[in-house]
């Protein structure tokens, strides 16, 4: 009999198939009444397949007696409750590094629209402007004094990728690391020697906020954010009130406090690059991702090592 998996996320659809074949799926965006499906189904769920974004919350997984694993489709984990995992003896996965490449392209090309306009540049021309006026300068992108918040996989994928920009980069991690980059010991020091300050650290409880009013306000009125990492990093209210305040040039985000909900505030800003989390979102990365999903609950059910566990 196949095991019974809850499924909170969508995946590709060779991943689904695969999944099908594998595991009797139920879809938890398909249940329409979820407390009449936990109290018939609960008891037999075995594994749950989740986004990192989403995660798992602590009340479901309490409904969840019989579990066994829950597989991140996603790099972060700070959605799951790993102290419960570790308490309940559940088992929880995620996919590192095969979306280190589309993270570390987006977090360039956020830097590069932002500094070089080229949101507003799309919109001086729909809309007929240019006929009517050349449109301000933008800022280099090259040569530049970049800052990255995170020195991990995503972190030196940045770092390298900038190097041929000519850049000066500076890094903050939890210690000093083997590379040629300028470290710095706080987040506040690093934003101080930065033109550009790109956000790539993991969400933990040490993390929250700490791009906070200190660390934007020493970036400048020159300086420029970027997000790749996850909202809960950056104090969002003090970054709409820096960049109203013209404390900021811009903000390039890809990620957000309280997804899919966006402050209204930002949506309006000329200077305010928004992206919908799509970090790893390409078609290639969302296979490779999947097949790793795929590979860490084959390799539970099948009593073996776990290529990539968290707990």
């Amino acid at each position: 009999m196949k095991p019974d998996l809850l499924q909170t996320y969508p995946l590709q659809p060779q991943i689904e198939a695969e999944l099908q074949k594998r595991f009797r799926v139920h879809r938890w965006h398909e249940i329409s009444d979820k407390q009449a499906f936990l109290q018939a189904e609960a008891a037999s769920i075995k594994a749950v397949v989740t986004g990192g974004h989403i995660g798992l919350a602590p009340d479901l997984a309490d409904c969840l007696p019989a579990l066994e694993i829950v597989a991140i489709n996603g790099v972060g984990f700070d959605r799951v409750d790993l102290d419960q995992a570790r308490a309940r003896g559940f088992r929880v996965t995620n996919t590192p590094d095969v979306l280190t490449e589309d993270v570390a392209d987006l977090a360039i090309g956020l830097s590069i629209m932002l500094l070089r306009q080229l949101v507003s540049a799309d919109h001086h021309v729909r809309s007929g402007e240019w006929k009517k006026a050349e449109m301000p300068l933008g800022n280099k992108a090259s040569r530049r004094r970049y800052g990255i918040y995170g020195l991990g996989r995503i972190g030196r994928a940045i770092a390298a990728r900038l190097e041929a920009f000519d850049a000066e980069i500076s890094y903050f991690s939890r210690r000093k690391q083997d590379v040629a980059y300028g470290y710095h010991s706080t987040a506040v020091s690093l934003a101080s020697a930065c033109d550009v300050l790109i956000v790539a650290a993991a969400a933990t409880p040490e993390t929250r906020h700490a791009i906070n009013r200190e660390v934007l306000a020493a970036l400048g009125p020159d300086g420029v954010l970027v997000n790749v990492a996850r909202g809960s990093l950056v104090d969002e209210k003090a970054l709409v009130d820096i960049l109203m305040a013209g404390g900021l040039k811009g903000a390039a985000l890809d990620v957000f406090e309280n997804e899919p909900h966006v402050p209204e505030a930002l949506i309006g800003m000329r200077n305010a690059v928004l992206a919908p989390h799509i970090g790893a979102a390409t078609h290639e990365t969302r296979l490779e991702m999947g097949a790793l999903v795929l590979a860490n609950l084959d390799a539970h059910f099948a009593g073996q090592d776990l290529p990539t566990p968290v707990v």
